[in-house]
């Protein structure tokens, strides 16, 4: 009889901007970051995980390719595993966020209602995460898969596992290459794990 299929949604490394603005699609790790990554192969390659996937940006990218040197594999990039589209607010300071959109400035407290000018709404990151998420599981009965994301992606995610509402999911914290375990059943979860921490 096929296991569970096993999901490590891990969020990727510390980027070059320290996490200080709302981060740009192309922004990459920094040093700190680089070396988190390393670390991180470390920590999961003993796992010999089945299959390794990656949101396309490049912090993503860059988070999960020493895990995918040491097992010989390519992560398989998947767009819907993208961070929310945060439109005209890409880039800013939190502070600068603040000021120029101060109706967004509790976003993470109704976060069901948020929509961001000319950007995602949190919702439609959800639909589209979870989506995501239940595709590699069903890909992987028996298997374990490393997803290389983002904070709000794994929030959405874990979220929906537990049966939360969408406006708790900034309850859950998310560390910089945390690492939370989800084992699917088809299409029951259950969460073994959330925010293992390097």
């Amino acid at each position: 009889m096929t296991g569970p299929a096993r999901v490590v949604l891990v969020r990727h490394a510390v980027p070059a901007d320290d996490g200080l603005v709302l981060p740009m699609p192309d922004v990459e790790l920094g040093v700190r970051g680089r070396e988190q990554a390393q670390l991180l192969a470390e920590r999961l390659a003993p796992s010999r995980p089945a299959a390794l996937y990656s949101s396309p940006r490049p912090r993503a990218v860059q988070t999960a390719q020493p895990l995918a040197d040491v097992l010989v594999i390519e992560p398989v990039i998947v767009p819907d595993l993208r961070e929310i589209d945060f439109g005209l607010l890409d880039g800013l300071p939190l502070e600068e966020v603040a000021r120029r959109y101060p109706e967004l400035g509790d976003w993470t407290t109704t976060p069901s209602t948020t929509a961001f000018p000319e950007g995602e709404s949190v919702q439609s990151l959800s639909n589209r995460t979870v989506s995501a998420a239940r595709e590699i599981a069903s890909a992987h009965p028996g298997e374990t898969a490393v997803v290389v994301c983002h904070g709000v992606v794994i929030r959405t995610i874990v979220a929906h596992a537990l049966g939360m509402p969408l406006d708790s999911i900034f309850r859950l914290e998310v560390p910089y290459c945390g690492a939370s375990v989800i084992d699917w059943f088809g299409e029951r979860p259950l969460v073994r794990s959330i925010n293992g921490s390097l």
